[in-house]
């Protein structure tokens, strides 16, 4: 009976990722700080569960549910709504959120102006903080809400809806390292600025911001407010500025203009990215042979004529399942020993969907080769398989009998040799005539 009941347990989970909403999984752990009300959130919590996520709520300091068991993740998705929370369980910290990424778990975390240990984490993933207490400023446009209320135009993104009114947003922003893995999703307005201080009606404040900041003027759109990270594990993690963006009040506020915000259809945008709903890629199969063969060959041959073909699907979130993939147009496969003997457009096959097929010349070099695809674009899972080969040269009965280069020295060697029967003959026959007229005088 004990086992009846844990097999049905586990149909059940299987039958639940195999509806699942995202690509990894529809289990969501919520860490939610005491201080905040669950309802002021409702409009985001209720959407995630419209589409189909399992919300599991939790204090920073409770243990249970636990966040991992075993080093292996409970919950496919990780939400920590906990800006300025400065304790948390032992199974909550930095190196274990880490860990979390690196078993594939997503992970959306909110900060604050106040300095806590996810601020300190935000580091590890090439974003630099303000010092603590450094709110974003902006007095534009003109508008009655306090100047650190600031509507922010959404940028255009293959992640975000396109015509997304602008978001309204109060928080701390970051600035941007040089990590190639970074996603920026929204910056800062070119007349924003950080400045621990309101009192900043003359022009002398931004000089002062700039002096307290200490590592130069906190200001303008190179400033980060949501930004995203992606692994090479292609797991996800964002780090938003401000918990408000998520809030009902911001949701339900309306813009200085008098349209609706975006800020619903923005935190849906920006959850669906982060929880790999939006733009997961994945290679199905790859296969390579020779031309007029399907088989792939043990070795080739210089100079061989290849074919190579990948099967390329994205997931689609409304049927909850993989679909061919035919959108990728800049794919480029490699053919490298060491370094790239050959980099090549790898474009999709008219009239069928998720194939990709090239067809080269193997190079005149022998040695193991591999096929390489590496595709990585911001926003999008990164796409990489390798695939290896050994190349030989031609045995020594497969090459040509006759070398259309070598003529001169075939024309060579034959016209010595002619030349050299030529010369014996003429030789001979006069020492044979020579001897013939001495027997007649002395006869």
């Amino acid at each position: 009976m004990r086992f009846l009941a844990s097999a049905l347990v586990s149909l059940l989970a299987l039958a639940g990722n195999v509806v699942a909403k995202s690509s990894t999984g529809d289990s969501i752990l919520v860490v939610l700080d005491p201080s905040l009300d669950k309802k002021d959130y409702s409009r985001f919590f209720g959407g995630l569960e419209d589409r189909g996520y399992r919300l599991t709520f939790r204090a920073p300091k409770d243990t249970s549910p636990p966040i991992a068991e075993y080093e292996t993740p409970t919950f496919s998705h990780v939400i920590l709504f906990t800006p300025e929370t400065k304790t948390y369980a032992p199974d909550i910290t930095p190196q274990s959120l880490v860990g979390l990424l690196s078993e594939n778990t997503n992970v959306l975390i909110t900060l604050s102006p106040k300095q806590t240990a996810l601020s300190s984490l935000a580091t590890e993933f090439s974003l630099i903080p303000p010092p603590p207490g450094t709110p974003l400023v902006s007095h534009y446009p003109a508008r009655e809400e306090p100047a650190t209320i600031i509507p922010v135009p959404v940028p255009k993104s293959p992640l975000l809806t396109p015509g997304t009114p602008p978001v309204w947003f109060s928080g701390a922003p970051h600035a941007l390292g040089n990590s190639p893995y970074l996603v920026p999703i929204l910056r800062g307005t070119p007349e924003c600025f950080g400045a621990d201080s309101l009192e900043d009606s003359g022009a002398n404040a931004l000089v002062d911001a700039s002096e307290k900041l200490g590592e130069g003027l906190w200001a303008g759109s190179n400033l980060g407010l949501v930004t995203g990270f992606q692994t090479l594990k292609n797991s996800r993690v964002v780090f938003a500025g401000g918990i408000t963006l998520f809030s009902d009040e911001y949701a339900n506020k309306t813009l200085p203009d008098g349209r609706p915000s975006g800020n619903e259809r923005f935190v849906q945008d920006v959850s669906a990215w982060v929880f790999q709903e939006s733009l997961p890629l994945r290679i199905e199969s790859t296969t390579h042979h020779r031309v007029n063969e399907d088989a792939p060959p043990e070795m080739y041959t210089t100079n061989d004529q290849i074919v190579y073909t990948a099967y390329i699907s994205a997931y689609d979130p409304e049927t909850s399942s993989w679909k061919p993939y035919s959108g990728i147009t800049d794919l480029q496969l490699e053919f490298t020993m060491l370094d790239p003997h050959l980099r090549i457009p790898l474009p999709p096959v008219a009239g069928e969907p998720g194939k990709y097929q090239v067809q080269f010349r193997a190079p005149d070099r022998h040695g193991v080769f591999k096929f390489v695809i590496d595709w990585r674009r911001k926003g999008y899972s990164f796409l990489r398989t390798s695939t290896t080969v050994p190349v030989v040269p031609p045995r020594h009965d497969q090459y040509p009998r006759f070398l259309s280069a070598a003529w001169p020295y075939y024309v060579g060697a034959i016209s010595t040799s002619v030349s050299f029967f030529v010369f014996a003959a003429l030789w001979l026959a006069g020492d044979v005539r020579s001897e013939k007229k001495k027997d007649l005088k002395t006869q």
